[in-house]
């Protein structure tokens, strides 16, 4: 994998707490969430709990997932400048295959659909990214690879996904994941659309957030499994990004993750950490954005770097240097070295 670092410049978000990348990250630095009663119930007749995205009609599956990914993806095509959205690279992020309630046709029709509702058309070799909460990472080591390979301007990555269908959260709370009025250990569902415009550092133009990291990594004892968690999967990804950053684990400040709300995810981490970690550090704190805006699966990524953007942008970021990671349930970590540009 190449070393060359990758700048993000641009954000968008559509979530259960702001309607834009501004609004959303105003929201989650004030720690404040949306989550209200959706219409469906749980197994002890109480309604469940989601952080719903209040768009100006009551869109339904598909038709939904484009009104949330649009609004994103127009935010970050703001910040083009000269250059025309066909020369702008596409990945869109959405969930994984095997995913419960996964909507149907999201790798054959669904980049279309995207552009059609944007009146815009991409790169040719624009493409689809299923692999759910890790997609984003996946999506930038290709863009990464991309603009170094062709010398384009910008690449786009847009995740979009909801987990407030009913597939979806009848799957969650048989295995006992999900946040209920019978199970206190599980996530909130949430559904969300975001997006990050990446280019090469030299060409960014304004404040922008380095990639300078990339890693991948694999759990043997998932979520599901009864094997005992050592967080072999999340060390192999953090090295792995460590070493393609060259930098150590000493060097960074605080980190962001895709948490949100199992007692699995806080444990991985902590393991993760006392394995890497040689140098005694008085404060290294997490964030995990999931608290405001739910459980959004192949939207994470997109939103925890968006996040990264805006403390470098109001300068309320808690050092320069970050650790992001994120993981899937099939065992899937990835892991991403941030440095606020100088």
């Amino acid at each position: 994998m190449s070393s060359q670092p990758v700048a993000i410049v641009a954000s968008g978000m559509v979530t259960g707490v702001g309607l834009t990348a501004a609004s959303t990250c105003t929201a989650i630095r004030c720690a404040v969430s949306n989550f209200t009663e959706t219409r469906f119930m749980d197994k002890g007749g109480e309604w469940i709990i989601g952080a719903q995205v209040p768009l100006d009609e009551p869109w339904r599956e598909r038709t939904k997932l484009v009104k949330m990914i649009a609004p994103a993806i127009k935010e970050c095509l703001t910040s083009i400048g000269g250059t025309t959205p066909a020369k702008v690279l596409l990945f869109l992020c959405v969930a994984e295959q095997d995913r419960p309630g996964r909507l149907e046709g999201l790798d054959q029709s669904f980049l279309m659909e995207a552009q059609v509702e944007l009146g815009v058309q991409f790169h040719p070799e624009s493409k689809v990214i299923a692999e759910g909460k890790v997609s984003g990472a996946t999506a930038l080591a290709l863009a990464r690879q991309w603009l170094q390979d062709h010398g384009g301007d910008y690449c786009l990555i847009a995740g979009v996904d909801s987990y407030l269908v009913a597939g979806t959260l009848a799957a969650y709370e048989e295995q006992s994941r999900l946040l209920t009025s019978v199970n206190h250990d599980g996530f909130i569902p949430g559904e969300a659309g975001a997006a990050i415009l990446v280019g090469i550092p030299n060409k960014a133009k304004g404040t922008s957030i380095h990639c300078l990291g990339i890693g991948q990594g694999r759990e043997q004892a998932t979520v599901l499994s009864e094997e005992p968690l050592r967080g072999d999967g999340l060390v192999s990804a953090i090295k792995a990004a460590l070493a393609d950053a060259s930098c150590g684990m000493g060097d960074l400040d605080f980190r962001i993750t895709d948490l949100s709300g199992e007692q699995y995810g806080f444990k991985e981490a902590t393991l993760a950490l006392a394995r890497i970690l040689r140098v005694r550090k008085d404060r290294f704190d997490i964030w995990h954005p999931a608290d405001c805006v739910g459980e959004v699966g192949a939207a994470i990524i997109p939103v925890m770097l968006g996040v990264l953007l805006a403390a470098t942008k109001k300068k309320y970021s808690l050092g320069s240097m970050v650790l992001c990671h994120g993981a899937k349930d099939s065992g899937e970590r990835v892991a991403l070295i941030v440095k606020q540009a100088t």
